[in-house]
């Protein structure tokens, strides 16, 4: 329950996270529930295709991912 309330302290901030395995995940954290954290992580800059077609065509942006954590692998949270 600590893990769950420590993310909760830090939602919308971006942070550093260690898993129990020894990994290391980077990025804001945009959803706590009561086994998952969801971290917002940017993938690069690379092209984003959208299903909306402008007079140029596809759109480009930055590309993010959500990646979902186990509470009960987080080993450490720090701000960043």
């Amino acid at each position: 329950m600590e893990a769950y309330y420590n993310c909760m302290q830090c939602m919308h901030r971006k942070v550093r996270i260690l898993t129990r395995d020894g990994r290391i995940h980077e990025g804001k954290i945009v959803k706590v529930d009561r086994s998952h954290v969801y971290l917002e992580t940017e993938d690069g800059g690379g092209p984003v295709r959208t299903s909306a077609f402008g007079p140029y065509g596809y759109g480009f942006g930055t590309r993010n991912s959500i990646l979902t954590l186990s509470l009960f692998t987080l080993l450490a949270i720090a701000l960043i």
